[in-house]
């Protein structure tokens, strides 16, 4: 396997970003870093890819940040490029899945956690391990903590930094899915592919809808709802989706702008 520490392969419309650093249960240093906020920044940004799948090398997903690597820069410097990596994540407007193997601590597991879907092998481990680094959460986890699991189920996770497997994780609904290791990849290979078919316009905006309706009121989500099926009527998707239902066929989906 290369030495790249992000590896991006694509097939299809389904781009796969891999954590290439095995001997370190890839965990992250500088140059990975810098390849992730990359290969999130340029997915966004690149009408072909319509879904993006996050797994790592070697049986594991992330053992957190590197604290073993070079720290020549200012702790402030460091932290604005993880708050990077995290928003260009965050800001993908097409699905986004965490393929989960082996560890997935720290800040790999809110890495995982800022994706759409989690998808965890049998053996897979959950820790925010923070506090037993003499650290607190970051990569995010104070945002995505209490959004899937409650303040309380988030302080528990954050202040005992305890690590959980697969199974209590699907159980707090912090897992979507948990599939023997042997199943993993075909199972991602399936869920990315299906999404990959589905009208790109509207997912991104279910998706956007989603994340903001936890900070909004009913009306203000409402109204969103609103704006978003305005613009899905603008488009080939919703028109060849009605015409699929009406002759029982299949809709090719393509998000392009129907209004001339």
């Amino acid at each position: 396997m290369t030495d790249q520490p992000v590896l991006l392969d694509r097939t299809g419309a389904v781009l796969t970003v891999t954590l290439n650093r095995p001997h370190r249960k890839n965990a992250i240093d500088l140059p990975m870093w810098a390849g992730l906020y990359d290969a999130f920044h340029d997915a966004e940004r690149d009408d072909d890819v319509r879904v993006v799948v996050v797994t790592g090398a070697g049986g594991d997903f992330c053992a957190g940040a590197d604290l073993s690597a070079d720290r020549k820069d200012h702790p402030l410097t460091r932290m604005h490029r993880v708050n990077d990596v995290a928003l260009a994540l965050n800001e993908i407007s097409k699905p986004t899945i965490a393929k989960v193997d082996g560890v997935a601590v720290g800040a790999g597991w809110n890495l995982a956690l800022g994706c759409d879907l989690v998808v965890a092998t049998e053996r897979a481990r959950f820790s925010q391990i923070f506090a037993r680094r003499g650290l607190s959460l970051d990569l995010g986890g104070s945002w995505l903590l209490p959004r899937h699991v409650g303040l309380q189920q988030a302080k528990r996770l954050a202040l005992r930094a305890e690590m959980i497997d697969a199974a209590e994780a699907l159980g707090l609904g912090l897992v979507t899915w948990v599939r023997p290791v042997d199943e993993l990849d075909s199972f991602v290979d399936s869920i990315a592919a299906e999404l990959a078919e589905l009208p790109p316009v509207a997912l991104a905006l279910s998706k956007r809808l989603l994340e903001e309706g936890a900070s909004r009121t009913l009306r203000e989500a409402l109204e969103g709802e609103a704006r978003a099926q305005t613009v899905n009527f603008a488009t080939e998707d919703a028109p060849a989706a009605f015409e699929a239902f009406l002759t029982k066929t299949e809709a090719k989906y393509t998000g392009r702008w129907a209004v001339r």
